[in-house]
């Protein structure tokens, strides 16, 4: 999938997310906010401009979420953002009203709907968790022209090949058909098992 597949995901198929802001002590605060319209690149929400949620975003300029669709934790999906917001304002409400038509009944006249206002989150990255299938499956991702950083556990050119990784690890995601042996990064747990195991010290953590 691409960015804006992983993005449209979160609005269509989770929608409410637990977001991630921060306070003037430096103290995170969690919400439960729905994410009511994406594109190629940002997601869209609304808040009211009264609320403290809408002051930290405006101070911090910055969010992250987590969204999470399943029944069980073994059969869950979890979609996690970390990005820049902005405000766009009071322009876009009328058509995330119209996707969203339970909003009127929250704010239900015009007067009311001017409380709030229109977020968009347009430069991040993400990552994709996929529980329900075996092995797992996780995905990296940017958006908005954020830069992609490589994350997790990685086999160097120490590796002498003695397998000592192999069976310490819960995915069997090591590829072991050459030296140095290679982390199959999309069913990678990034538990560490490898680079404890490891007695030439070839797996690093990035």
């Amino acid at each position: 999938m691409e960015a804006k597949d992983y993005l449209a995901y979160i609005v269509n198929e989770i929608y409410t997310t637990i977001v991630a802001t921060v306070d003037d002590e430096g103290l995170p605060i969690t919400a439960a906010i729905d994410m009511m319209d994406s594109d190629e690149s940002s997601l869209y929400f609304l808040t009211a401009k009264g609320k403290g949620f809408y002051n930290r975003l405006k101070k911090r300029g910055f969010l992250a979420l987590t969204a999470i669709k399943g029944q069980d934790t073994m059969s869950s999906v979890a979609v996690s953002v970390r990005g820049k917001v902005r405000e766009l304002g009071y322009e876009r409400i009328s058509a995330l009203f119209e996707k969203n038509p339970y909003m009127h009944q929250i704010y239900p006249t015009e007067d009311a709907m001017h409380a709030l206002t229109v977020f968009q989150i347009w430069e991040g990255t993400g990552e994709w968790f996929d529980l329900s299938k075996k092995p797992i499956e996780r995905a990296s991702f940017t958006f908005g022209g954020a830069q992609e950083r490589p994350d997790g556990f990685f086999i160097t050119d120490a590796c002498i090949g003695c397998g000592s990784c192999l069976p310490v690890c819960p995915q069997s995601c090591i590829d072991s058909a050459t030296v140095p042996f290679r982390i199959v990064q999309a069913h990678c747990l990034r538990c560490g098992n490898c680079m404890t195991a490891c007695p030439a010290g070839a797996v690093q953590k990035r």
